[in-house]
């Protein structure tokens, strides 16, 4: 445009004026008569369980979902049309030599289960122990590492979930394996008493994806290390007194951590928890690592002498300290996930049984949350404000609440949960990470955290959990 040319300037102004009216007017009709918006992508199901080869002990293969056929009874033998699934994508017709590595497998799994304890009251849930259990045996490595999923991206060793399958081992009947999981953690530790957030599962270095570490695992490493040990005989000088031993110098690093940890206002500093979100504080952080320092006071006691039973005072008060912190804070807002709110959190489940006993308002709290977070599929999603895909359950938060239900006696809804666990595995019978709006197994199958907190609460419905005790006052 020429300068000066004001009726040119006008006409344009004009016409442009016109073009914008025009173009609203068409947003305006397209916004009126476009197609609803698309519905978030659910969820399908990637692996649908886990299988043992028959030949080569601890070698165990993932099942595509594709894949027809079933389990051996009480076995991680997978037979099909086609043979015996001996490794990835085949599946081959017995030799003579196979079919005796079979047979001694079969009878290698039995024996297992044998030895410990298969949980459960009805069939549903002795057939979803079985599988779980079979599923963990699989999922611990020879050296200890307890790989979580079964495709990439997947099989590595989370301290959390290993510290969790730990304990349902040993509360299971199987603490050899247990004390081999606690073993590979103590060699992973960090010499600041913390872990990564994951790990390589030949313990070789953190998985490097830039995650932070998740302070989480200084409380439940501590607290799985004394669920072993209060199953043992620590008598002077009995092999599992020496075992304990070389665990101690990890809890002491563990909870030293978690005592530094605590700001001014006695709850811990911004971490990264079990949601594997933003780094803030949360419940999630913040109930392990109560229970952690609780449970390294009370073993620093039982061992005795001098600087045990020193640095177990230590822990204790600082348990005290941040056990008052929650309650003025979280407790505030009905023990939310944030100190200032943010919506339930599946994690309020961590300040009950088998962690601590619970008094009338975390009772009420947990009520509450567990009406919040069910959803229409009847499982529960991780948290309110969870930016996840709507209408997803979670298995391992709906076995949370089972457990928390079955520990405060509350069998019925308890039932109900593991019932909804029972009927929502795979077709081979594992227990998958995700249930999606349609009801459907989805991610990845097993996933071992599920596994060891359903076990959990399949015990804790028939018999008792020890529950971590709060240290005395003056300790």
């Amino acid at each position: 445009m020429r300068p000066g040319n004001k009726v040119g300037v006008r006409h344009a102004v004009a016409a442009g004026a016109g073009i914008m009216l025009a173009v609203a007017i068409t947003v305006v009709g397209v916004a009126v008569t476009a197609e609803p918006a698309r519905q978030p992508v659910q969820p399908q199901l990637t692996v649908a369980g886990i299988a043992q080869d028959p030949c080569q002990l601890q070698r165990a293969w993932p099942i595509p979902t594709r894949l027809s056929g079933q389990f051996e009874l009480d076995s991680s033998i997978l037979r099909t049309a086609g043979g015996v699934y001996v490794t990835a994508g085949h599946l081959v017709p017995l030799t003579p030599a196979e079919a005796a590595c079979v047979a001694a497998t079969e009878r290698a799994d039995r024996d297992w289960l044998r030895a410990g304890l298969v949980p459960g009251v009805t069939a549903a849930q002795r057939s979803m122990a079985t599988r779980a259990l079979l599923d963990l045996r699989l999922a611990v490595r020879p050296n200890g590492a307890v790989l979580i999923g079964w495709r990439s991206g997947w099989r590595y060793v989370w301290p959390r979930d290993a510290s969790w399958v730990a304990v349902a081992l040993t509360d299971t009947g199987h603490p050899a394996m247990a004390y081999q999981i606690l073993r590979f953690l103590e060699r992973i530790q960090a010499a600041d008493g913390t872990w990564a957030a994951r790990y390589l599962p030949d313990g070789s270095s953190p998985v490097r994806d830039g995650r932070p570490a998740e302070l989480d695992a200084v409380g439940w490493v501590p607290w799985a290390v004394w669920s072993w040990a209060i199953t043992q005989q620590l008598r002077s000088k009995s092999q599992s007194r020496r075992e304990l031993a070389l665990l101690w110098p990890m809890v002491t690093r563990a909870a030293d951590a978690a005592a530094r940890s605590l700001s001014p206002d006695g709850l811990p500093g911004p971490a990264m928890d079990y949601w594997e979100r933003p780094v803030e504080v949360t419940l999630g952080t913040a109930a392990p690592l109560l229970v952690g320092l609780r449970a390294a006071a009370d073993l620093g006691a039982q061992i005795g002498g001098t600087t045990a039973e020193g640095d177990a005072r230590r822990w204790a008060a600082a348990a005290a300290g941040l056990s008052r912190a929650i309650a003025a804070t979280f407790g505030r807002t009905g023990y939310q996930r944030t100190p200032t709110g943010s919506g339930a959190d599946a994690a309020v489940t961590f300040l009950g049984p088998p962690f601590a006993r619970p008094g009338p308002a975390l009772l009420r709290a947990a009520r509450s949350a567990q009406q919040t977070l069910t959803l229409g599929n009847g499982g529960l999603r991780p948290g309110a404000a969870w930016p996840g895909t709507p209408g997803v359950a979670w298995t391992s938060e709906t076995a949370f609440f089972a457990l928390f239900d079955a520990t405060t006696g509350q069998h019925r809804q308890a039932a109900a949960l593991l019932a909804w666990l029972a009927a929502h595995r795979t077709r081979l019978g594992s227990l998958p990470e995700k249930v999606n709006s349609a009801g459907q197994p989805a991610s990845v199958a097993p996933l071992s955290w599920t596994d060891a907190v359903t076990l959990l609460a399949l015990l804790a419905q028939t018999g008792h959990l020890s529950t971590v005790p709060v240290p005395p006052a003056g300790h």
